[in-house]
């Protein structure tokens, strides 16, 4: 394909309610003043520091998947996006028009993940995933954000979770699981808002509203291996935040916040979050920094790094293996974000007769396309995660497996859909679902 084929994001606009919405309220002079805000008054010298060293070199491109699944199109590349975007912000003083706005909310909700592979490729470790997200900050403060991401932020400022939960349901939820595990471990249960317990487990919200099983079976590795833990029946026990995503910082604050004083509130000695990724970044590494804490005020231990516990100390004895081959996605915020693709394949060599690398891994794995927010976008996007991500199909047919370890909520989905789209025949596990498998269980009936 040749220069002149490629398409910018003019030629791929794609509708959503949302960004028709916000772009028609909006003026020059109130998109200048927004711009200025966020570039001067919140993002500082590590935006200018970014905007003056990046070269244009392009090095960057061979990193993104969207970039690769695309034939090597420049304008989907980490530095074409910057271009189409923040640089062009910078460049103009924010003096775009509101059409120029909804094209660069569509780049940076739906054609970058935040997934910051690209920083290992950039000579001067540009991190893009922060460009984009003040990209995002801005339309966030513009009122154009995609739909079906705002309505989950909503959701979090209606409810404190991303689905809607009403509290009563949420009760109803564990109360359910337990009582569906008894029938396997008659003595099984899961302990509410229990002081100075040793952790409180904390999940996302899809997994009362869809992945009821995830809860079921953490209640029964966390029985069977008999620790000290609780659940909260309080709001804050939702651990996700799509507000990270929107750009909404105010309401990213409140649920940080909220999360951590329900905690603080049990007494208990840390936090063990489930095997969710974006969670564990907001949580772990941009919440926190936004209320300005220098630590956490309570530990927290993504559930990778408990599992390798668990199995390392004995606690979890296992009565066999895994026998077909799997591979290990590495999802971007644990991996990338906090250094756990060695207990991540401790673990699962640990559960797995048979593990098969895909090439590259570890840090230089390719993302999923579902994280980031994106997959929160919604049908209208979901073609653009397909198409983005041909690159991520090819690496998984490339294992010969059938089966995909993969420990993020997001992946899962990402994932999936790609799996089905390319036919790949191929499925997903987490971690849990092989401890569970696998474990021993002296407890059952």
């Amino acid at each position: 394909m040749s220069a002149t084929e490629f398409s910018g994001i003019a030629e791929r606009r794609i509708e959503d309610a949302n960004l028709v919405r916000g772009v028609a309220a909006l003026t020059r002079e109130r998109i200048e003043r927004v711009v200025k805000a966020v570039t001067r008054g919140e993002a500082g010298a590590r935006l200018a520091v970014y905007h003056e060293t990046c070269m244009r070199c392009g090095m960057c491109a061979d990193a993104c998947h969207y970039c690769i699944s695309h034939d090597g199109d420049p304008t989907y590349s980490p530095v074409g996006k910057m271009e189409q975007t923040m640089w062009k912000l910078l460049r103009t003083g924010g003096r775009v028009d509101p059409d120029d706005i909804y094209g660069m909310a569509q780049i940076a909700y739906t054609e970058c993940n935040l997934c910051r592979r690209c920083v290992h490729y950039c000579p001067v470790g540009i991190d893009t995933g922060y460009v984009m997200s003040l990209v995002r900050r801005i339309c966030h403060r513009l009122g154009v954000v995609p739909l079906y991401i705002q309505d989950t932020a909503h959701s979090h400022s209606g409810t404190m979770n991303q689905m809607w939960v009403k509290d009563d349901e949420w009760i109803d939820s564990l109360v359910w699981q337990e009582d569906e595990a008894r029938g396997e471990i008659p003595t099984l249960r899961i302990p509410f808002d229990k002081e100075g317990a040793d952790f409180l487990y904390s999940v996302i919200a899809p997994e009362p509203k869809f992945r009821t099983q995830l809860i079921y079976q953490a209640a029964v590795i966390f029985d069977q291996a008999g620790v000290d833990w609780t659940m909260p029946s309080s709001p804050g026990w939702d651990n996700s935040d799509m507000c990270m995503f929107t750009g909404d910082y105010e309401m990213m604050g409140r649920l940080k916040r909220c999360h951590f004083e329900m905690a603080q509130k049990l007494k208990v000695r840390r936090i063990v979050m489930g095997e969710c990724g974006h969670a564990f970044r907001s949580v772990y590494d941009v919440g926190n920094r936004w209320l300005g804490w220098k630590n956490h005020p309570v530990p927290i231990v993504h559930s990778v790094e408990f599992f390798w516990e668990l199995l390392t100390e004995g606690r979890i004895r296992l009565a066999k293996k895994f026998e077909e081959p799997v591979t290990i996605h590495d999802p971007c915020n644990i991996i990338r974000g906090r250094g756990l693709m060695d207990k991540l394949r401790e673990v699962t060599h640990a559960l797995c007769s048979n593990v098969v690398e895909m090439s590259p891994t570890r840090e230089h794995n390719l993302c999923c396309c579902a994280g980031g927010g994106v997959i929160n976008c919604g049908p209208p996007f979901k073609g653009v995660r397909l198409a983005g991500n041909k690159a991520k199909a090819d690496q998984l047919a490339a294992t010969g497996v059938h089966t995909v370890v993969a420990p993020c909520h997001n992946c899962h989905g990402g994932l999936e859909d790609i799996i089905h789209h390319y036919k790949l025949g191929m499925h997903t596990k987490f971690l849990g679902d092989l401890i569970y498998d696998c474990m021993e269980k002296p407890g059952a009936a």
